[in-house]
């Protein structure tokens, strides 16, 4: 007797009690061979029945419709088969301890629900009756569904028993969540992670079962039935049930789009198709007929996700990736539009919508929010990936590198502090003095003296017979300090001569010329500043220092102003000198600007 015809004969046993058995129920695997989608967890069972490696805790983890109670049922089944002196992997399925099992009603299987038996006192009541030996079969195994909503009290109270059970009891326990579940919990058991169901196993199997209830079905309808099922087999099977139930002898697609909406993918295919296209009120349109036929707002949200990122996983590994999971009909298409958008563009469509998904969950204008959404995403493409903007990245490096400060020479304030330490040269370009080339340092604009304010100043050493006609003053030690209505020196002092030797004194003097302006250039990082200068205070009067009597002298000294700055900064006056406009040079005469 065929299994059909069996659930007919129970249907008609029973009247109007059980007048029809769901598909999901009747077709339901019941030998490890018929384990759709789960072969890796089957052989590993199979293989521990036949070592005789069986544990005696079980943890099958895995989305809703999977096959994880299915499991549970057949593995008491090969443990308990009563047509066999020893657990089994191939159970009879046709005794009484057997049909018990599948049909959930065996006294030494106990199924419990644990979403409606949480508490203490129920894992108390368990562990109580642990004590005694089943009634007819070789094991009491308990299987516990949705373990993970188990209170933690009622998972303390199971850790014991879980760990050290009675040699007769073997504990199978069933979550979809399995983060929820205690690592405690965990690590007493064998865990096994079901996978999802492939579209492919599940329109193979729809198709079996359509043939066995005397109805034929399009390769289309149940390739869109497999997709909307999204990897669970019990999901299809429901959805199968129902189209049966309006034609029970042709499915065809007219018929699927008359009791369901187009599979989700195809319809957010269209919508990215259209942003692709920078089409906004298309995108705004086809977001309204899918929000219109059923689906909340965080829904459409979820199912925009999955397809954007089906998109990124084909653009970043290939359509042939094992990653990659989409529909081979619609394959073409897929890889078509995943290289219509950029991978940081993907990325950033995943963002907005989970902030978007995050969003509507508590807002008053979810639709405002959700078409503002889909705006932006029509506008994707206008905006620059980051992929381009980096690529221009090195152009604008080498655009730089030419305006770099290396290349310009050090900045005014290392300039500055460069110049305030003894002794040390400061790189320039040289001016002809005499015959000579001496180095420019530039200065300060606050220290730069309006007669010399076309030029940079020249510094020349040596001795008195080697410099140019200006006013020399020798150089000897001291300590800069910044006196007001003063003028400070700081003087370097002389090289010491050796013992017997006889050494002109050393002099430092800057020397200006008109004859070598028209030599002069200024520094680099100096031409802005000294261009804005001379433009601001057009041509400047040339000017002269002259010593200051022993009177003046000593009214500066006397100066509270000068005092205070000398206390304040522990400074001397080496030298003041005043200011007074000088006459025109001559040509070819060379003229004194600053003695030091």
């Amino acid at each position: 007797m065929s299994r059909s015809e069996r659930s007919s004969g129970v249907a008609r046993r029973t009247g109007a009690l059980v007048a029809y058995t769901v598909l999901a129920r009747k077709y339901r695997s019941r030998t490890f061979e018929e384990v759709l989608g789960q072969e890796p967890i089957a052989t590993t069972l199979v293989n521990a029945i036949k070592t005789g490696r069986i544990h005696h805790g079980y943890l099958f983890t895995g989305a809703r419709g999977v096959g994880k109670t299915s499991m549970a049922r057949i593995l008491a089944k090969a443990l308990n088969c009563r047509k066999c002196d020893a657990p089994t992997p191939t159970p009879c399925c046709e005794c009484d301890a057997c049909r018990a099992i599948a049909e959930g009603q065996d006294l030494d299987v106990i199924e419990i629900d644990a979403a409606s038996n949480t508490g203490v006192d129920n894992i108390r009541e368990l562990r109580s009756n642990t004590a005694f030996r089943p009634a007819r079969c070789r094991y009491k195994i308990y299987i516990i569904d949705e373990v993970h909503m188990l209170s933690t009290g009622a998972f303390n109270a199971l850790l014991k028993t879980l760990e050290e059970p009675p040699e007769h009891v073997k504990f199978i326990l069933a979550t979809t969540e399995v983060q929820k579940v205690p690592a405690t919990i965990q690590s007493r058991c064998q865990r096994f992670n079901f996978r999802n169901i492939t579209p492919d196993d599940i329109a193979a199997r729809l198709k079996q079962i359509a043939e066995a209830e005397g109805a034929t079905a399009d390769e289309a309808v149940v390739r869109r039935v497999a997709r909307l099922a999204a990897g669970s087999m019990r999901d299809a099977l429901s959805i199968l049930d129902q189209l049966l139930s309006v034609a029970p002898k042709q499915l065809t697609p007219q018929v699927l789009d008359e009791i369901l909406p187009p599979a989700q993918d195809e319809q957010i295919f269209k919508l990215l198709e259209q942003a692709a296209a920078g089409d906004a009120r298309a995108v705004l349109a086809q977001a309204e007929a899918l929000l219109s036929g059923g689906r909340g707002l965080e829904v459409f949200c979820n199912d925009v996700i999955e397809v954007v990122r089906t998109l990124m996983l084909v653009r970043a590994c290939g359509p042939d990736s094992s990653v990659v999971d989409f529909p081979a009909g619609n394959r073409d298409e897929y890889v078509r539009l995943s290289q219509q958008f950029e991978l940081s563009q993907y990325v950033q469509m995943i963002a907005m919508l989970e902030e978007l998904r995050r969003n509507v969950k508590y807002s008053g204008t979810g639709r405002a929010l959700t078409d503002a959404c889909m705006v932006r995403l029509a506008r994707m493409r206008q905006w620059a990936p980051i992929e381009q903007l980096i690529a221009q990245l090195p152009a604008a490096d080498g655009a730089e590198k030419k305006k770099s400060p290396a290349a310009l020479g050090p900045s005014p304030p290392q300039a500055r502090e460069r110049r305030s330490e003894p002794g040390t040269p400061v790189p320039g370009p040289a001016l002809r003095l005499g015959g000579r080339a001496a180095d420019v340092e530039p200065a300060a604009a606050a220290d730069r003296s309006p007669a010399v304010r076309s030029a940079p100043r020249a510094w020349v050493e040596g001795g008195p017979a080697a410099r140019p006609p200006a006013t020399i003053v020798p150089a000897t030690p001291a300590e800069p300090s910044p006196v007001a209505a003063a003028t400070h020196r700081r003087h370097e002092a002389a090289e010491p001569a050796a013992a017997g030797e006889m050494r002109p004194p050393a002099y430092k003097a800057a020397v200006w010329s008109e004859a070598d302006a028209a030599d002069a250039v200024p520094l680099p990082h100096e031409a802005d500043e000294f261009a804005a200068d001379t433009a601001a205070e057009g041509p400047q009067p040339r000017v002269m220092r002259i010593p200051v009597s022993a009177e003046e002298r000593a009214k500066v000294l006397a100066d509270p102003v000068v005092r205070q700055t000398l206390d304040l900064f522990d400074g001397v006056i080496v030298n003041i000198e005043r200011e007074v406009p000088a006459a025109p040079a001559a040509a070819g005469e060379i003229a004194s600007d600053e003695t030091e």
